[in-house]
């Protein structure tokens, strides 16, 4: 079970690394100069592929292990929040500073999701889009955290 896991995460761990060096012509950009409208929809969709794989991640873990994945209304709230409990089959995923920092991508993606392009102010998105690969850095230093238990 474990090994397998740990390779369902490696993938989505390279997906999202692939993700953000894709786009970091534009984060470089965009960490001097506001982006353009056509630009800040690129990053909007950056952001929400980033969330995705991130829940992705979530969903691998959490079937894997037998745990059921929440089905409400407010599901992907649900999950995120599952992975920051222990449980009687496994420690903690994430930290509480982690778990609300990543609450942060999820609202944006709820919004990308039911939003107009043109409706998105780049004030918003900024601290979202800059502290990408920071984020990334904590999610997969939290994963290697969590999957090295996962052997003891």
């Amino acid at each position: 079970m474990w090994d397998s896991l740990r390779k369902q995460v490696a993938f989505e761990r390279t997906q999202l690394r692939r993700l953000i060096d894709t786009h970091r012509p534009l984060l470089e950009k965009c960490a001097t100069a506001p982006p353009s409208e056509i630009e800040l929809s690129a990053l909007a969709a950056l952001l929400h592929s980033f969330y995705n794989g991130i829940e992705n991640i979530f969903k691998r873990m959490a079937l894997e292990l037998g745990e059921r994945l929440p089905s409400s209304e407010f599901w992907h709230m649900h999950l995120l929040d599952a992975m920051a409990q222990a449980t009687p089959q496994r420690p903690a995923v994430l930290s509480p500073e982690l778990q609300r920092r990543l609450k942060e991508y999820m609202e944006f993606r709820h919004v990308f999701r039911h939003a107009y392009i043109f409706n998105l102010r780049w004030g918003q998105m900024k601290p979202l889009v800059l502290r990408c690969e920071e984020t990334l850095a904590l999610v997969e230093n939290e994963l290697d955290r969590f999957l090295q238990a996962g052997n003891a």
